[in-house]
């Protein structure tokens, strides 16, 4: 039996959809399902935000507010 390790979506629906190399002849295989640990899916949720906020976050005209701005949340109204 041969293996290959592909990465797949699970949908609200609970259908699975990955995408196979075009080589694979049609027909029925057979399936291994890894979740994540709730720890893991955590961290990679944040290493993707950090990832696709990177320029964003670096970008000094991003830097709009000082700490000087705004009041306290404790502060009296």
């Amino acid at each position: 039996m041969k293996a290959i390790e592909l990465v797949g979506d699970i949908d609200k629906q609970h259908r699975l959809r990955a995408e196979v190399p075009p080589d694979l002849p049609a027909g029925q295989v057979r399936l291994i399902v890894l979740l994540p640990e709730e720890d893991a899916a955590g961290n990679h949720w944040a290493h993707g935000v950090a990832g696709e906020w990177a320029g964003d976050l670096s970008d000094n005209r991003q830097n709009i507010y000082t700490l000087e701005d705004g009041q306290p949340l404790n502060a009296p109204r």
